[in-house]
């Protein structure tokens, strides 16, 4: 087939570039940037306020008095704590507004493994409860709420969670709450984390929920490929978020996007919009590359992830919903995507279930509409796609336009599809029926206006 074979020449030229995390160059898709790099007219050093850099020394109150004695300069252009090498032994801590939280090259945040040194909280309202126990849940190592222009960053410095005390608590069943992340920041404008490395978080790495104006660049985050649900980004019930540049090797999903879950989601009512995902590199061994949901209550729409090289994986791209969630996932847009060794391609999840309690209502029905997958080549494919909508509720115009996998799993028909409706153009191995097959895709497919998704400037 002609179009294949220009199709190969293109992803492999493409493949050259792909394992450098900025490979990315494609004009008409950008974010634009706060001022990340601006520098505070006020500084200090951890060491200032008694902290003691060996590792072993507890610096919870040292950053604790350090915050709280920058709070003053919140009016005077902000101002910065500078964590010098070493390495800085503290349990959970807040951040304040127009603060730089900035780590030197050697400088290690680590996080206790002491549980009374990370406080309980309240669930969040769109979840009604910690998300894996009823009730409240832990703080995170670095945590905010209610915040303006805060910036975490430095020159790739790193904050180890040392999670896997929380990583054997939940595998034995003997967690007492929901596990903390390292970095959760709540209903804040202006965040940027950058140019640092995440490793061994105890649940989530980084969750930005009901933020806005977000940007996250140049991070790495890692956890042990069998640690238990270390995903990695995950924007939830956010807008104006941009992630670009990373590479994220963890347990499970490496970007997923959330809303809220079932009837507290639905009620809450704060989707998550205007997401652009970037230059991302990565593995996960039992999630996705790129996710949405499961937890999509308070909607998702205006998504857009490009230049993404997904490896050694067991999903490329996965959408989980399910009856009770309510909400809609819509004007979803992935594109230039390489996947290789990766056993599922593409999986639309429409039963995905786990639910928050019993009272969720079983006829919320999701609606799922407009989802394209664009210019997507895979090698070492378990599996092309299993898009599973819901019986009376047809997950509509998805999309596969230039989709070409080396599928070599032993399942037949490639593709499995249930109860969707869409579009397919230049697919291979030849998509399932109920994607019609279509002569081009300029007036089917989902796309954002001018193949661009610009983001409100942070």
């Amino acid at each position: 087939m002609r179009w294949r074979s220009a199709f190969i020449s293109v992803v492999l030229l493409t493949l050259v570039t792909v394992e450098k995390p900025q490979w990315v160059g494609a004009q008409s898709f950008h974010c634009k940037h706060s001022k990340s790099g601006a520098l505070r007219p006020h500084s200090v050093s951890i060491t200032e306020f008694g902290a003691v850099g060996d590792g072993v020394t507890l610096n919870t109150k040292a950053f604790q008095n350090a915050i709280f004695y920058l709070h003053s300069f919140a009016d005077k252009g902000g101002a910065q704590l500078f964590v010098p090498a070493g390495k800085w032994l503290t349990g959970s801590f807040s951040l304040i507004s127009h603060l730089t939280l900035s780590l030197d090259n050697d400088a290690i945040i680590i996080g206790s493994t002491d549980l009374d040194d990370w406080p309980i909280i309240d669930p969040l309202p769109s979840y009604g409860r910690g998300r894996e126990l009823p009730g409240n849940r832990h703080q995170s190592l670095i945590h905010g709420y209610n915040l303006t222009d805060v910036v975490i960053t430095g020159g790739n410095g790193t904050i180890d969670g040392q999670g896997s005390i929380w990583w054997d608590l939940f595998k034995n069943n003997t967690l007492n709450y929901t596990r903390p992340h390292l970095v959760e920041l709540m209903y804040s404008i202006g965040v940027v984390i950058s140019n640092l490395t995440f490793t061994n978080s105890p649940f989530w790495a980084i969750h930005p929920v009901y933020c806005s104006q977000v940007l996250i660049q140049n991070v790495t985050i890692l956890a042990p490929l069998d640690s238990p649900n270390t995903d990695g980004i995950d924007p939830d019930s956010s807008t104006n978020v941009c992630i670009k540049d990373c590479y994220i090797s963890t347990g499970d999903d490496l970007i997923v996007i959330k809303s809220g879950w079932d009837e507290y989601g639905i009620s809450f009512a704060r989707p998550s919009s205007n997401i652009s995902i970037k230059g991302i590199l990565g593995q996960t061994k039992f999630g996705a590359g790129i996710a949405i949901g499961s937890e999509m209550s308070g909607g998702v729409s205006e998504v857009h992830a490009e230049g993404i090289h997904i490896f050694n994986s067991l999903y490329g791209i996965r959408i989980k919903t399910s009856p009770g969630r309510g909400g809609y996932v819509r004007n979803i847009y992935i594109s230039n995507v390489i996947m290789t060794d990766v056993k599922y391609a593409i999986r639309i999840t429409g039963q995905f279930g786990e639910h928050p309690d019993d009272n969720y209502d079983p006829n919320a029905l999701p609606y799922i509409n407009r989802i394209t997958f664009k210019d997507i080549y895979g090698e070492h494919i378990g599996f092309a796609g299993l898009l599973e909508g819901i019986k009376g509720d047809n997950f509509s115009d998805i999309c596969l336009s230039g989709v070409l996998l080396n599928a070599t799993g032993s399942e037949d028909p490639q593709w499995n599809c249930s109860y969707v409706e869409g579009y397919s153009y230049q697919v291979y191995p030849v998509s399932c029926q109920l994607l019609q097959q279509v002569p081009n895709d300029s007036s089917v497919c989902y796309a954002p206006a001018d193949n661009c998704m610009k983001l409100a400037s942070l």
